[in-house]
């Protein structure tokens, strides 16, 4: 089964990530920032991936050891669950509109971890998520999933729009990637290993 569960704990955060690339749906999702408990219910929903986030951090310090944990949590987790990567199609893009606003997404889920981020930052904070923090978040969970996302907004004026259609083109975009192929027991890579 391809399934994965991480627990992280730090004088800063406490974290536990559950979830499951064959099964669609979700658990709780409970972080303490509306925003991002918003976002990974999207992420969850449109990649067809069953995830669990319970998190809870120094809020009162600010949002960046909890925002930038998930995100480590979150891609150990795909790291975890995706094993040898033997059997899958690797490779994954889309495209997603929200209103006035156009996100591109590609993942290679290579072994190579890198991030391209190109969103704008129109305004500081969306309730109570600092904005800045939105690059973090994406780095985060690509270095630890080792994976090699791109995620490119080509318009779009409004900052929720902006992070809504890039969590749901990353998500997927990985919901390509992560799908079995026909060839079950070969690895995506003339390498012979991701």
């Amino acid at each position: 089964m391809r399934r994965a569960e991480i627990s992280r704990k730090t004088r800063e955060t406490e974290i536990l990530v559950r979830l499951n690339l064959d099964e669609s749906g979700s658990g709780p999702i409970r972080v303490g920032i509306g925003f991002l408990e918003h976002m990974l219910e999207l992420l969850s929903r449109h990649s067809g991936i069953w995830l669990e986030v319970q998190a809870q951090g120094d809020l009162h310090v600010d949002a960046h050891h909890l925002i930038e944990d998930v995100g480590i949590c979150l891609g150990l987790a795909l790291d975890q669950a995706l094993s040898d990567k033997r059997g899958i199609e690797r490779y994954g893009s889309a495209y997603v509109p929200m209103d006035e606003t156009l996100v591109r997404a590609v993942v290679d889920l290579s072994g190579r971890p890198f991030l391209v981020y190109s969103c704008p930052s129109r305004t500081p904070m969306v309730g109570e998520f600092p904005v800045e923090m939105m690059e973090e978040f994406w780095r985060a969970l690509a270095m630890n999933a080792r994976i090699n996302l791109h995620l490119v907004c080509l318009y779009g004026s409004n900052q929720h729009h902006i992070f809504e259609a890039a969590f749901k083109a990353a998500a997927r975009s990985l919901r390509q990637a992560v799908r079995r192929t026909s060839t079950q027991n070969e690895i995506p890579s003339t390498k012979g290993i991701l």
